[in-house]
């Protein structure tokens, strides 16, 4: 059996006792009696390979080829396969016959490992976590702090500024993306932009109701279609809005000087080149283009 981590060997007659007992007093090793033929040794193995490999460390798991290894089968008198035994401070502790289940080998380990703590999460990681279920106020928090150890740090004020402009306060949330410096960010920076453009642009135009109105009463009223496409976007409505502007660019590309297919690019700069719907948009609209 191959060695998957560090923490995972094979052990011999040879190296037992420096790999496993001397071990044992720095660490707890689990040693895996298991030979070739045995079926519920395979299918135990990568159950204690993947447990030892959840406590990154603090546990070794040293394996023992029954077929290989006689003379160490007959040291601890193994009769059964696979059998496994935990050996800590040089001593056989706890151990068990047989296939067992996850739940009941990682009883058996509790009392005598220690699982590492949690990684500690990237607090921008955090924070655009939170930003993307739209939890704004939490994730403005999360960025403040970052922000208070690091001013420049361009991507938090970008996400800064888009919380900022999702309660309103585009003219401050303008202020904290003219701080940005370097290029490092352009596309985020866009995408940034772009949203604070369509919020100020829905601030100024009938509400939703009304437009849907409209375009019930005359489904070619192109300025109805834009501003629908408008606050829907401020609202994040963001496939209802692609929807909307690719259907009024193949109807009337020139409306207004091109606006449609400039707010696609927006859009497109908003969510970035990644997202499903930026792939889907993107291939329909250079479809209708030629």
């Amino acid at each position: 059996m191959s060695q998957d981590t560090p923490y995972i060997f094979d052990a011999t007659t040879a190296t037992f006792d420096q790999m496993v007992i001397e071990n044992s007093f720095h660490k707890p090793v689990l040693v895996d009696f298991w030979a070739e033929w045995c079926a519920p040794c395979k299918v135990l193995m990568p159950l204690l390979q993947q447990i030892a490999e959840s406590y990154q460390g603090e546990l070794l798991l040293a394996k023992v080829d029954c077929d290989a290894e006689q003379d160490i089968v007959a040291r601890f008198g193994i009769r059964s396969l696979p059998t496994v035994v935990l050996f800590k401070d040089g001593q056989p502790v706890d151990g068990f016959a047989g296939a067992q289940p996850e739940s009941q080998i990682r009883a058996l380990l509790e009392p005598h490992v220690q699982m590492p703590p949690p990684a500690a999460a990237d607090p921008l990681e955090t924070a655009q976590a939170m930003f993307a279920e739209s939890h704004f106020a939490e994730a403005e928090a999360v960025l403040q702090t970052i922000l208070a150890e690091d001013n420049t740090n361009a991507a938090a004020l970008i996400l800064y500024a888009r919380c900022l402009a999702e309660r309103g306060e585009l003219t401050e949330a303008r202020t904290v993306l003219d701080a940005v410096k370097g290029d490092d960010h352009k596309a985020a920076l866009a995408g940034a932009k772009a949203q604070l453009t369509f919020l100020a642009e829905a601030a100024a135009l009938p509400d939703v109701a009304d437009l849907k109105s409209r375009l019930a009463q005359n489904p070619q009223d192109d300025e109805a279609a834009h501003q629908l496409a408008i606050q829907q976007l401020s609202r994040q409505q963001y496939e209802a809005a692609l929807e909307g502007l690719l259907k009024l660019f193949i109807r009337n590309r020139s409306y207004n000087e091109g606006q449609p297919h400039k707010t696609l690019l927006q859009v497109f700069d908003l969510l970035g080149n990644d997202h499903p719907l930026v792939t889907t948009y993107r291939r329909r609209l250079f479809a209708a283009l030629y």
